[in-house]
């Protein structure tokens, strides 16, 4: 087992021991016994100790997110209504391991973690945006992933709590986060207007593609 599978395989089963001992060192060396890894597996698979593990089961939900979004059925679906399949299907997974991705979230609230979680969230953004087919190479890769992170982020927050069925008051929550964003004038514009007043955010987002035509945020 290479690397990266050994990453995956022990943040997967450490879900099972979160509920019990949080997301710990402690819950790292039993995913790893579980996965005969042997002594110390722990500390080599995750050297940056637990906030690198969260960010790994991040990573992992990512590309699951990504390769179910390749099998799903997208025919007819515009640009807001794949970005709300891509954030199903990513929550709706891990519905069983909602405890674990709430300590995982509650951990990397933490202000020595700041780094790893903008980063990760950043990341998780984009991907979501990728999965929807977005090709962007312009100011707006920007705009666009700046834009759904307060989404990505409210969203996720409101599915820890819900318990409705099949999830049904998070994705009407989601559509009206979209209504609200539909409705706000000038974003891109604004949001170059911020870059010259903020630490530039671009250095905690992936890199984009070569800029070319300006497009809107959540062009149809």
């Amino acid at each position: 087992m290479d690397l990266i599978a050994s990453r995956d395989a022990v943040v997967q089963r450490a879900l099972f021991h979160v509920p019990f001992d949080g997301w710990s060192m402690k819950t790292l060396r039993h995913a790893c016994d579980d996965e005969d890894l042997g002594p110390g597996a722990a500390e080599r698979l995750f050297p940056g100790g637990v906030a690198e593990a969260i960010t790994h089961f991040a990573d992992l939900a990512d590309r699951m997110m990504m390769e179910d979004m390749a099998a799903d059925d997208l025919t007819g679906l515009n640009t807001p209504a794949r970005i709300k399949r891509a954030i199903q299907l990513r929550l709706t997974r891990w519905a069983g391991d909602r405890e674990a991705i709430r300590r995982a979230v509650a951990t990397l609230s933490l202000p020595q973690y700041a780094g790893q979680s903008i980063r990760s969230t950043a990341k998780t953004v984009d991907a979501i945006w990728k999965a929807a087919g977005d090709q962007s190479a312009d100011f707006s890769w920007y705009t666009k992933r700046l834009t759904l992170a307060p989404i990505y982020t409210a969203t996720l927050l409101y599915w820890f709590e819900d318990t409705s069925e099949d999830f049904e008051d998070t994705w009407d929550f989601l559509d009206r986060q979209f209504r609200a964003v539909g409705v706000i004038p000038s974003v891109e514009k604004r949001l170059k207007n911020a870059f010259g007043k903020l630490p530039d955010p671009r250095k905690m987002m992936p890199k984009p593609p070569r800029f070319g035509a300006q497009r809107s945020p959540f062009r149809r």
